[in-house]
């Protein structure tokens, strides 16, 4: 066999690690650890939905969507937007079906940034952010929302905006901080965006579970942002299908545009028998997102119970599937030794969020927990937290 010294792999992927995902729930299968880490859900979603998925199987809905999505799911999405947020779309030119919210961040970055091109994110972000502005060529200029509170500082928004702005890609609910971002902020942003006139791209994956009083704007409702906004979401989050890889964008033709654009080269289209699922259930089903967040919102408050009973310092979300802590006491290095240590201590998975970060000292000791799991799961992980030593040293 030939041997060779060249570098097998594009440049483009210098940097960009292995999703932490994975790797924790590989680790978690593996050790038999409770797994608070992953963001997925144990019960499936609402079972007429299933149901719908099953009939468009059998009923010959095999081959093949068109491109931009089913005629009926895209106007189910439309309907979605007008019956929450007061939005009007077309449904022909100004939405598309994209393989999940993360074909859509990564056909919205491939479709809208040229090399050397900067996007402004909010950090700690969502890892695929990180390595799709790198595939696109562009420079990410992080914002840093520090802990304990998570809020955003428009200053240092302000300061990273340069004449190569390209645009601003938003997430609110914030994973995995957890904070939902105020109208007040919102508008802050949207006053930056204006000014210089840039496209903001907003992940609104978790719009639907936010807690007690901290309900979800979406930018493109403010004044002079429907036209330069361009919204992602999905299916997956809000109706317990993360595994059915169901999402979208909307906006103006020109930014749907640029995602199928982009999308046509990635999956073309997206699973044919369980789009009509989804569209029944934006139809059909739209209490079940409301009901999801009541029972979140009590196993939100379990863990977060748990977690500070165990010694933890932790932020109490305002939205998404995550609490954040804080292990700086406990002696550790960082949140990736405290998590790899962690199966093994405690039979527990949870997530390090510092690989999230440009800012090391920012997240050097954070840590995300999951409680988008049953009562009793999360029972479990937080009584064997209680019963282990989690300081550095300790067994």
């Amino acid at each position: 066999m030939p041997v060779t010294s060249r570098q097998r792999h594009a440049t483009r992927l210098h940097g960009i690690p292995p999703t932490i995902f994975s790797q924790m729930s590989a680790l978690a299968a593996r050790t038999g650890a409770v797994n608070l880490g992953q963001g997925f859900p144990d019960v499936d979603g609402p079972p007429a939905v299933i149901a719908q998925a099953v009939a468009a199987l059998r009923g010959g809905a095999n081959q093949y969507a068109p491109g931009p999505g089913v005629p009926a799911l895209r106007a189910a999405i439309a309907r979605h937007q007008r019956r929450h947020y007061g939005i009007d779309l077309d449904p022909d030119t100004e939405v598309v079906v994209t393989t999940g919210c993360t074909e859509g961040i990564a056909a919205a970055l491939l479709g809208l940034v040229d090399p050397g091109d900067e996007v402004v994110v909010l950090e700690p972000y969502y890892d695929s952010y990180l390595a799709m502005i790198q595939m696109a060529g562009g420079v990410r200029r992080p914002v840093t929302l520090r802990a304990p509170d998570f809020r955003l500082d428009v200053d240092a928004l302000r300061a990273e905006v340069s004449p190569r702005t390209r645009l601003i890609l938003l997430n609110s609910p914030h994973n995995p901080t957890g904070t939902v971002l105020t109208r007040a902020e919102l508008q802050a942003v949207a006053d930056v965006a204006v000014e210089h006139d840039l496209v903001v791209v907003t992940d609104e994956v978790y719009e639907h579970l936010t807690y007690d009083d901290h309900g979800h704007v979406p930018i493109a409702t403010l004044p002079g942002m429907a036209e330069r906004t361009l919204t992602l979401s999905s299916a997956g989050k809000s109706y317990s299908f993360t595994g059915w890889k169901v999402g979208w964008a909307t906006g103006p033709a020109d930014l749907v545009g640029a995602v199928l654009g982009a999308k046509q080269w990635l999956t073309f289209t997206s699973g044919s028998p369980l789009q009509p699922a989804v569209a029944h259930a934006l139809d059909e089903e739209p209490d079940f997102p409301r009901r999801l967040a009541v029972e979140l919102r009590e196993r939100r408050d379990l863990l977060c119970a748990g977690l500070a009973a165990a010694g933890l310092d932790v932020r109490e979300p305002e939205g998404t599937y995550f609490a954040t802590t804080d292990t700086s006491a406990l002696g550790w290095p960082d949140g990736l030794a405290f998590c790899l240590a962690l199966p093994e201590r405690a039979g527990v998975v949870a997530i390090p969020t510092q690989g999230f970060h440009d800012d090391a000292d920012a997240g050097r000791h954070l840590v995300r927990w999951a409680f988008c799991k049953q009562p009793e799961v999360i029972a479990e992980g937080v009584r064997r937290l209680a019963a282990a030593d989690l300081r550095a040293g300790g067994r």
